[in-house]
């Protein structure tokens, strides 16, 4: 099974313009992202995806592989599914370009639920052990058969305790927290990329529920700890507090 580690990178943000050029560690944050790919042992090929001159020349520079794409793309799962045609990959790994503390052995756990046969798509939970976070529209929830497989993703309370309070403690495996990363074969990455949103995607706002939407499978693997994404410049203060000389992260 080649597995294929594509990271889409674009230069506008919101809340924090030019994110994957910021380089008060030593090294643009994008190439942080990079290097933890690339300790994964599952991939073949590690690629950034980008519409943008700046992170072009700035991945060549680090020594990375980049690949220009369209700018007109909606999501990032559409620019790894340019990507995506052009490779001869079986299997598909999408690493978001703002997570520089992704553990290269999550990446290796996500290829390795592709291994089962009838699996279209795999990502990653990690356990709630907290009311806040259970409550929370900003935290997105994942509830699993007996397989380990995806019933339905919500920014809703779910599964819905009718009677009583949660227990997170007693209960770890039923109430999980979704990690937004995500392995696909390749074939159905393209297939998922061309569709027109589901309206369980529209209503929920989560590209996951295309796949469901339509009949799909997704393998869900628990971790025991959530990476964390830079999204502000408070997040990217921490992450830099984190690094130690030269950029290396030191260790929790």
């Amino acid at each position: 099974m080649r597995v294929a580690i594509v990271i889409p990178a674009r230069f506008a943000s919101s809340r924090l313009p030019g994110k994957p050029l910021l380089r008060e560690t030593g090294k643009y944050l994008i190439q942080h992202v990079w290097e933890q790919a690339r300790k994964a042992t599952c991939a073949a090929d590690v690629i950034v995806a980008t519409d943008d001159d700046r992170i072009f020349a700035a991945v060549r520079e680090f020594g990375g592989r980049p690949v220009i794409t369209r700018a007109d793309h909606v999501s990032g799962t559409d620019r790894v599914a340019e990507v995506a045609a052009h490779l001869s990959a079986d299997v598909i790994v999408n690493v978001q370009g703002d997570e520089p503390q992704l553990d290269p052995a999550d990446i290796d756990l996500l290829a390795s639920l592709m291994r089962t046969p009838g699996t279209d798509m795999a990502t990653l939970a990690v356990p709630i052990t907290s009311a806040e976070n259970y409550l929370s529209p900003n935290v997105v929830k994942v509830v699993c058969d007996d397989r380990g497989r995806a019933l339905y993703f919500s920014r809703s309370p779910i599964p819905m305790v009718r009677d009583g309070a949660p227990d997170f403690a007693a209960r770890p495996s039923r109430f999980l927290q979704h990690l937004g990363v995500y392995a696909y074969r390749r074939e159905f990455l393209l297939k998922v990329a061309g569709a027109p949103p589901h309206p369980l995607e529209e209503s929920e706002k989560l590209e996951q529920l295309r796949v469901l939407g339509t009949g799909g499978t997704i393998a869900v693997g628990t971790v025991a700890r959530a990476h964390r994404g830079i999204d502000t410049p408070a997040d990217y203060a921490d992450f830099v507090r984190a690094c130690g000389a030269g950029g290396t992260r030191r260790a929790a």
